[in-house]
């Protein structure tokens, strides 16, 4: 997760990179909780037919997650609501 190569790809997407220190507990909390969600509400409940099929029932998981999806912990409000708010 910290490697200069996957840094640099998350960097040439765009992507907002946020680390905790080293050996903290909570690092991985939040990405526990989605990898978990997106095997019991996606991949547990589906058998797609190819790694395509997969990848394009994926993208319309996290397109429901994070764009329309309200979550509680998140004052009801979206991820991309809170992230995208300034």
């Amino acid at each position: 997760m910290t490697s200069a190569e996957y840094i640099n790809l998350l960097k040439s997407k765009g992507i907002k990179i946020s680390m905790d220190g080293r050996g903290r507990v909570f690092d991985n909390i939040f990405t526990e909780r989605l990898w978990r969600n997106v095997k019991y509400e996606e991949v547990y409940l589906k058998e797609y037919q190819s790694p395509k099929d997969a990848r394009e029932n994926l993208d319309e998981y996290f397109k429901l997650y994070n764009w329309e999806r309200p979550h509680q912990n998140l004052n009801y409000q979206t991820p991309a609501d809170l992230y995208f708010k300034n």
